[in-house]
């Protein structure tokens, strides 16, 4: 049976996204040793107050019933919190789930880039594209009426931006901009299949949350930050 697998993509397209990555990381801190973990530059705009409170506290969390009769479950919709771990792990959710019964590739896509921020110099869509499954490979899933859910086990800030905030709080200030890390579990299921195969999965978001505002996503990290 067809199951979702990363696409391809030419090498050109690949040193695109780990630059875009790269640029998205450092653009939220503009500091220079959270510059070093996933590579170099960055700049912003400004604000002011100080970042809001969050510990990465665990949680359980699954984004859809699970098993080969679940319903279809509706697009992702985000929520409204000015919490980065919370809303990290939200994100995290919606980006590890599809239901071909349900909708549409494109629905699916034009849905989670519905949680970009507005600021379009920080959001970075192209790194959500790259979540979604191709067009092509969408209407093989959907054949078999392939969905994925989720279950999110923790989320927390990775160790460089802790230290990176550490070094120089006033950084953050500048965009509003965290790194979040979120694990969990993603399960796959299929007509016919008598249970859905789950995997252990991790993946590092940037997260702004101006103090005035709910959160919104600004991309997706091309590797993990522990």
């Amino acid at each position: 049976m067809a199951q979702h697998s990363t696409h391809p993509g030419g090498a050109s397209r690949v040193r695109h996204r780990a630059l875009l990555g790269t640029v998205v990381l450092a653009v939220l801190v503009a500091l220079a040793s959270l510059v070093a973990y996933l590579t170099r530059e960055g700049r912003s705009p400004s604000d002011a107050p100080a970042p809001p409170p969050s510990s990465p506290t665990a949680s359980s969390l699954s984004a859809a019933p699970s098993g080969p009769h679940a319903r279809p479950r509706a697009l992702p919709v985000p929520p409204t919190t000015r919490d980065p771990i919370k809303y990290g792990k939200a994100a995290v959710a919606a980006l590890w789930s599809y239901d071909t019964r349900a909708y549409s590739q494109s629905e699916l896509r034009k849905a989670l880039r519905g949680w970009l921020t507005k600021e379009t110099k920080y959001a970075d869509p192209a790194s959500v594209d790259k979540t979604v499954p191709s067009p092509v490979l969408w209407k093989e899933m959907a054949a078999n009426g392939q969905f994925a859910t989720a279950k999110i086990n923790e989320g927390h800030f990775p160790h460089a931006f802790t230290q990176a905030l550490q070094d120089d709080p006033g950084a953050i200030t500048q965009a509003y901009v965290y790194a979040v890390t979120v694990s969990g579990k993603q399960s796959i299921a299929w007509k016919g299949s008598p249970a859905g195969g789950a995997e252990s999965r991790s993946t590092t978001l940037a997260v702004q949350c101006r103090p005035d505002h709910p959160c919104a996503l600004v991309g997706v990290m091309p590797s993990v930050a522990p």
